[in-house]
């Protein structure tokens, strides 16, 4: 890891009380979906900690919902890795296996038995996220699941070309594979409230979900930059500023760093104006709450992933 490679966080650390009390669950789920971790062995994901991740980012939640939570990362995790073989540079290969998977979150994908163990492994995050959610809340969280599977083949098209992308087509990507808006639906579906939609769409609302975004992906192109160097990957931040600036990989870390830094900054300036816009926007006491606790759970997302990737044994090399 780079030296420069760690944030100042206004946002105190908190974590679930609950997360010892999942691991057996997480255990047993992936058991069940042995056929997702693929060639990842026990031990190694021990060291991701994932749980602990779980539990840093979902503070407040059930039990119940934090082992759903834990589920939910490793299916991230694990299916993301099994770019890091000859797969992901077959980018007609990944589109095949992205829209068997996308069609399962519009109600039109491969029946049971014709599933495979990553097809059956999502449909069964699928169907407990949906618990107790809106239609409208499924609608979107269907269309951001879609942003986040379409893009893997054309993350597979850059590993093919080895063409380093610029910063434009870098965030564009880099904003579908990342995933974070099923993330951030997941805030409401994990602490069981719904966030109207006068507040989901206000301007300062969707600047806080983009920064909040965009601020765990460039910290992590920083921790992940040695991995990803040595596979050839190319949709790394720190490759594309070194492109752009110059200078050592070190340096680049740090202009990336101090980038996030000011994106931290600036969500905690935005989040100060919440209940301004909650008064303009004439929100009931109930809106209020869910205003407040979506955004406190864009800042345990920011805060809670950081803290875990400094410790993280994933990005070890």
């Amino acid at each position: 890891m780079f030296n420069a490679a760690v944030l100042d966080l206004p946002f105190p650390l908190r974590s679930n009380p609950n997360q010892r009390s999942i691991a057996h669950d997480h255990e047993g789920w992936l058991l069940r979906h042995e056929g997702l971790s693929g060639a990842i062995h026990p031990a190694a994901y021990a060291k991701w900690d994932v749980p602990r991740l779980a539990a840093l980012t979902s503070p407040d939640c059930a039990t119940a919902d934090l082992t759903l939570a834990a589920d939910l990362l490793s299916f991230y995790f694990l299916f993301d890795d099994r770019f890091d073989t000859g797969l992901g540079r077959a980018p007609a290969q990944v589109a095949r296996l992205c829209t068997r998977l996308t069609s399962l979150v519009h109600g039109d994908g491969p029946e049971p038995g014709a599933r495979t163990p990553v097809e059956r492994a999502f449909a069964d995050l699928w169907e407990r996220s949906l618990q107790g959610m809106s239609a409208r809340w499924r609608a979107r969280s269907a269309y951001h699941w879609e942003w986040y599977f379409a893009c893997h083949p054309a993350e597979a098209a850059g590993r093919l070309s080895g063409l380093l992308p610029d910063r434009e087509e870098y965030l564009a990507l880099r904003r579908g594979t990342a995933a974070m808006e099923t993330l951030f639906d997941m805030v409401e579906r994990l602490n069981r409230f719904e966030l109207p939609q006068e507040a989901l769409h206000h301007p300062a609302f969707r600047r806080m979900r983009q920064l909040a975004a965009d601020i765990p992906s460039f910290t992590n192109d920083v921790h992940s930059y040695a991995q990803e160097l040595a596979r050839g990957d190319v949709a790394n931040l720190v490759m594309i500023v070194r492109e752009e600036r110059g200078g050592t990989p070190e340096e680049a870390a740090v202009e990336v760093m101090r980038e996030a830094q000011a994106m931290v900054d600036r969500f905690a300036e935005l989040s100060s104006q919440v209940p301004g816009i909650c008064d303009l926007l004439g929100l009931d006491p109930a809106g209020r709450e869910a205003a407040h606790r979506y955004v406190g759970g864009l800042a345990a997302w920011i805060g809670g992933y950081h803290r875990w990737e400094i410790g993280t044994g994933r990005y070890d090399h």
